[in-house]
């Protein structure tokens, strides 16, 4: 089957409960994820999720999490906002230079959501100023797979 990312919460290309929204509609948790079958030689794990749909030439990032220990394979819903947790995971920071998840709040229509993982062969040098365009370059030549999930999200959608 392969390295792969899911969640009980949504399915691949499936809406995103308002749960896990920063709307008012939400309660801005990010959501639970889970992987399986990364690469032998796994040393660490880094999550990005951003919206490339927003109406601006950039990608929006939403959440920047690395570090996140080779044997675990789960985080649950509602990571506190922290830049490093008690097992050693680091929160860089979103666009909104915040340590922490945003959730999806698009200003108009439907857009994408990626959460994207990587499994490393090495950790990262730890650094709570980290963006989404510095963790990509830190860990440039030391990813042995990735993974995605998509999910959508409309102020309007039901759920």
């Amino acid at each position: 089957m392969g390295f792969r990312l899911f969640s009980d919460a949504f399915k691949h290309g499936e809406a995103i409960p308002h749960l896990y929204s920063s709307t008012r509609l939400g309660k801005n948790l990010s959501p639970p994820l889970k992987w399986e079958d990364p690469p032998d030689g796994t040393q660490s794990f880094a999550i990005i999720a951003d919206d490339p749909d927003i109406p601006l030439p950039m990608v929006f990032t939403h959440w920047v999490l690395y570090n996140i220990p080779a044997d675990k394979r789960e985080l649950l819903e509602g990571i506190p906002p922290q830049e490093v947790s008690a097992d050693g995971m680091v929160q860089g920071k979103n666009s909104f230079r915040r340590n922490a998840y945003l959730g999806p709040s698009p200003p108009f229509g439907t857009h994408r959501y990626f959460f994207q993982i990587y499994a490393l062969d090495q950790e990262v040098e730890t650094d709570p100023r980290m963006t989404r365009k510095r963790l990509l370059k830190a860990i440039e030549g030391h990813v042995l797979a990735q993974a995605e999930l998509m999910g959508t999200y409309s102020r309007r959608q039901r759920g």
